[in-house]
């Protein structure tokens, strides 16, 4: 049984506008007609998301060739995410949904387990957003260490 909250492939992509490390708006009708890898971290500088950013920033290019962007959303403020970016030498926007309105959309904050306990929080969660707005692909519960060298090898890049 699949979860209800959970975006599966050909879902249409929930539309969003959030503010980016840049200080600018950023949509996702911004990259209309183009792919983009929508991923949700709990916490910028923490040791998994800044593997997972890294690794990431590491393989950008390759997406780039493939025709795919990379945006990486938290509930991190704006100045916590341009610090992040600036340190690890980020590549591709980082935006921030205080409100976690966005991950919600996107089934990317609930419960989940935390060291065995149940608790309300960020779902480490990727999503492929094709050029037509549709979900390509969905990953949730993802762990941050292989993840990126996992959806290289599923996108087959």
């Amino acid at each position: 049984m699949t979860d209800p909250s959970r975006l599966v492939v050909g879902d249409p992509a929930p539309a969003f506008t959030l503010p980016a490390d840049s200080g600018d708006d950023v949509s996702l009708t911004d990259y209309a007609g183009r792919r983009v890898l929508v991923y949700f971290y709990p916490r910028a500088n923490t040791p998994g998301c800044t593997k997972e950013a890294c690794d990431f920033r590491d393989s950008l290019a390759l997406l780039n060739d493939a025709g795919i962007d990379v945006l990486g959303i938290s509930p991190d403020p704006v100045a916590k995410l341009a610090a992040f970016r600036s340190s690890q030498e980020l590549n591709f926007p980082l935006l921030s949904d205080e409100d976690k309105s966005v991950m919600t959309a996107y089934g990317a904050f609930g419960e989940k387990k935390n060291y065995g306990k149940v608790v309300q929080g960020v779902i480490r969660s990727t999503f492929l957003v094709e050029a037509d707005g549709t979900i390509g692909l969905a990953k949730y519960n993802v762990k941050a260490t292989g993840h990126v060298a996992r959806i290289l090898k599923e996108l087959d890049l």
